[in-house]
């Protein structure tokens, strides 16, 4: 009988051999090799390159090479509409004060002309064959404006969170003219101006109510 703690004899003639090249799955740095009779997971499709976009096939004769980055561009300014729009709706839900009526008006009409520059540029991109990524979800991971900033229902609060967002809304707008210039795509480009026009009038009268003359 065996004391505990003696080594055990093995008889080596009696292991298994298994080829060099081929060396069971535990005996492989103790990590588990992958059985090849087991149907291992597919690998992912690949990743279009940074800056793409897949496109329906269109009659449109801007080349592919130019209507790849404006769909992103215009998704990229989408998801801005959509931030621009709810932001304004959050200002009309909240503020109080003594010009409540008035500015409960101003908000959703800024909103709502969100929602339509929302409407042209999603639609642009699906014209240049591209597909609008317009979910909320979408919106808000591409978006660039700046997160809301007024948390309670003081008016000034709302007024200033409302123009810091329509400034940066207008200033992405006014670059996305020039970027569709380079591509020759003077129907964006034109979108993007009416856009941006809108934007810095609806900007003039929120930031009136925040004069204080001397």
């Amino acid at each position: 009988m065996r004391n505990r703690g003696e080594p055990v004899d093995v008889d080596e003639s009696s292991a298994e051999s298994f080829p060099a090249s081929d060396p069971p799955s535990w005996t492989t740095s103790g990590s588990r090799r992958e059985d090849p009779a087991v149907a291992q997971p597919a690998a992912p499709p690949e990743s279009h390159e940074e800056g793409t976009e897949e496109l329906f096939p269109t009659k449109n004769d801007l080349p592919q090479n130019a209507r790849a980055p404006l769909c992103e561009l215009l998704n990229a300014r989408l998801a801005d509409a959509l931030d621009l729009a709810s932001q304004c709706k959050q200002a009309h839900w909240n503020v109080k004060g003594p010009a409540f009526f008035e500015l409960h008006q101003l908000f959703d009409q800024i909103s709502q002309d969100a929602r339509e520059y929302v409407d042209l540029i999603a639609e642009r991109a699906a014209q240049l064959g591209g597909q609008a990524q317009g979910t909320v979800r979408a919106a808000a991971q591409r978006t660039s404006l700046p997160e809301y900033g007024a948390c309670g229902a003081d008016e000034r609060e709302h007024l200033q969170a409302v123009a810091n967002a329509l400034a940066e809304f207008a200033r992405g707008a006014r670059g996305a003219v020039s970027r569709c210039n380079q591509f020759d795509d003077w129907a964006t480009a034109d979108i993007f101006t009416e856009i941006s026009r809108g934007a810095e009038k609806w900007l003039w009268m929120v930031e009136s109510h925040l004069f204080t003359p001397h």
